[in-house]
């Protein structure tokens, strides 16, 4: 069974782009789900920060989408859009029982 990979991405706008990069963001999130490569959640604080989950379904499903032209497009317009604080490219689950 393959075991999802948790990246967390936490980001702001850059002046007068929240819109456009939210716009993004929307049709980045489309494209990942519509082709099976992720599942994503976006959250915010009330402020200017965006804190934004994605689960990859697999290693390869987030190679396949970093080689993917439409993925590569919305990443390349997000980098005029938003200004990006901390990405952790996986984090793994931390086993709580003894």
């Amino acid at each position: 069974m393959l075991q999802e990979i948790l990246s967390v991405a936490v980001w702001e706008p850059v002046p007068d782009m929240e819109a456009a990069s939210l716009a993004t963001i929307r049709e980045l999130i489309a494209i990942l789900s519509a082709k099976g490569y992720s599942r994503d959640l976006l959250y915010h604080d009330g402020e200017s920060h965006y804190v934004l989950l994605r689960y990859w379904k697999s290693e390869d499903s987030r190679r396949a989408a970093q080689e993917d032209p439409e993925v590569q497009r919305r990443w390349a317009r997000l980098g005029n859009e938003i200004q990006i604080l901390k990405v952790y490219e996986k984090l793994e689950s931390v086993a709580l029982d003894k």
